[in-house]
């Protein structure tokens, strides 16, 4: 029988305590309920570690999402950022090796984002940045987002592109519930990582590395199957298993399988969406959608943390901070 698999959250959501989330709470009797228990969960520290002492998981890679605490962000106070920053470095200090911590910054930021990053990355020993796929009518291929991912890319760190409820068809699709709400923000994070693709952003930055969730399964499958580039830039299929990461969010055998078969399952990260879709054990069902898939042995291993581990920059058995440390010296 084989050896359980050792779990690393890539997708895993905190907020500090002190920040007025009651604006979530809003809606059906039902949704109200949902957004108070993921509140209850999402501020609480100890809970962000229930799933790790308790040998469910290994550990976690924790963001904190401005869209929750300022729905604004254009009235977001200018140190709101870097405080974040500072809260999380220290949270996930408590728990070295297995608290992995991804910056905040405004993804439309320009050069104070950048400077923001690289000030997280290298002072702090976070391991990564949490971007917005949008805003309004802006995609991630903004100029004024160009700075943060130019970061990125030469600080050798991840981008966790999030999705947004993109105005207008957030709307639009409302009526359908939460299936149009999927859908809505599944499309926005498409639209992001196409946006990357068709601008070439990829081939200008080569050291870009981006996750998307796999909501933007349609722009992945899309874009390898049938984009066709006349302008030199390389095409999308290339692109995708060359700098692209997808999560397992929802742990649905038939979308992991598709997104290891188009990426390569070397390319899927562990992540659930804590706590706002999964508040339970991620263990079994991760493991059941993982057999579900038909993956091998070796593909459930580098899906569960083997692929994040080379990602983030850690060693078989990291110990706390030091290899980003050495990796940004």
């Amino acid at each position: 029988m084989p050896a359980p698999l050792s779990i690393i959250d890539f997708h895993s959501h905190y907020i500090p305590p002190g920040f007025d989330l009651g604006h979530l709470v809003t809606g059906s009797a039902a949704n109200r309920a949902h957004w108070q228990s993921v509140i209850g969960k999402i501020t609480d520290p100890r809970a962000l570690v229930e799933d790790i002492d308790s040998g469910d998981l290994a550990g976690r890679v924790v963001n904190v999402p401005l869209a929750l605490i300022a729905p604004h962000p254009a009235g977001f106070p200018a140190d709101l950022p870097a405080r974040l920053n500072d809260a999380l470095a220290a949270l996930v200090a408590e728990r070295p090796g297995q608290l992995f911590g991804l910056a905040a910054v405004d993804t439309f930021g320009g050069e104070a984002s950048a400077r923001e990053l690289t000030r997280a990355v290298q002072e702090l020993g976070l391991h990564g940045v949490f971007l917005d796929s949008g805003r309004g009518d802006r995609l991630i291929n903004a100029p004024e987002a160009r700075p943060v991912l130019e970061a990125a890319a030469g600080l050798g760190v991840p981008v966790f592109l999030h999705p947004v409820n993109p105005p207008g068809l957030t709307e639009q699709l409302a009526p359908f519930g939460r299936l149009g709400t999927l859908l809505a923000r599944g499309t926005v994070n498409s639209a992001a990582l196409a946006s990357l693709i068709a601008e070439g952003v990829f081939d200008r930055l080569p050291g870009l590395q981006v996750v998307v969730t796999n909501l933007a399964i349609a722009g992945i499958l899309l874009g390898a199957a049938y984009d066709q580039p006349e302008d030199g830039r390389s095409p999308a299929a290339k692109v995708l298993r060359r700098q692209v990461f997808a999560d397992t969010m929802g742990f649905d055998p038939v979308v992991i399988a598709a997104l290891a078969a188009a990426l390569g399952p070397d390319r899927v990260l562990a992540g659930s969406d804590w706590p706002i879709v999964s508040q339970g054990p991620i263990r079994p069902r991760l493991q059941a959608a993982l057999n579900g898939a038909g993956l091998s042995p070796d593909a459930q291993s580098a899906i569960a943390s083997g692929t994040l581990r080379k990602v983030l920059g850690l060693g078989a058995a990291d110990s706390g901070n030091d290899a980003r440390r050495v990796r940004s010296a």
